[in-house]
């Protein structure tokens, strides 16, 4: 006789038994320490440059190399990634698993600052940005339409009222406006009127309007 006999002989004592196993399993689910994965924190911070007119050499060998120098100096960096391109520098340094990403971008700022003179003047002031380092996405796509705005319209309305109310929302780490739809103006200019009025080209470029576009993502 098989030990499974028993049961099929008195099914009452396998309905007890049943019942047993599943009492016993609802007071372990109760019981059972559930250890979870521990918290990590990858982050990386990057700093923008804008030099408008200037090739990606000049990029690289004026703000991209410099930047990078100092930069590499911060503590908590685990290896810097850079790009130069028609204008723009761009430079992201990965930390080190778990590290503090406000303490690093502290010391990536210091860094920056001591080392601002020695840019080209014409170049923009760079732009720090501590984000996650395995996220390329927004975390949240927010659509602006209208029927009576024009697209350069919601633009600056974007810019001006919207992206700086989510960016104070506490836990929004930044608000980018996508898809840009700017005020555009096309200016030819005379060198030899402008030597008349002793008028550099520097100076024309101060005047520039803003950016801006239809479409805000955000993390």
């Amino acid at each position: 006789m098989k030990f499974t006999d028993l049961f099929i002989r008195r099914p009452i004592l396998a309905l007890v038994v049943s019942f047993l196993i599943i009492i016993a399993g609802l007071q372990a689910m109760r019981a059972l320490n559930v250890r979870q994965y521990p918290r990590s924190e990858n982050a990386a911070v990057t700093v923008t440059t804008v030099y408008v007119g200037a090739n990606a050499e000049l990029i690289r060998g004026f703000i991209t190399t410099p930047l990078e120098r100092a930069i590499a100096a911060a503590d908590g960096i685990d290896y810097i990634q850079s790009q130069s391109s028609q204008g723009v520098s761009t430079i992201s340094a990965r930390l080190r698993l778990n590290y503090d990403p406000i303490k690093a971008l502290s010391e990536i700022s210091s860094k920056v600052d001591q080392i601002r003179g020695d840019l080209p003047p014409e170049a923009e002031i760079p732009t720090i940005n501590v984000e996650s380092a395995d996220s390329q996405f927004a975390s949240a796509y927010l659509s602006f339409t209208s029927d009576v705005l024009q697209q350069n319209q919601i633009t600056d309305y974007l810019v001006r009222s919207v992206q700086t109310r989510l960016s104070a929302v506490e836990g929004v780490q930044r608000a980018d406006v996508l898809g840009a739809r700017t005020f555009a103006m096309r200016i030819w200019l005379k060198p030899e009127r402008m030597a008349a009025f002793n008028i550099s080209p520097a100076q024309v470029l101060q005047h520039q309007p803003g950016a801006g576009s239809p479409g805000i993502g955000g993390q």
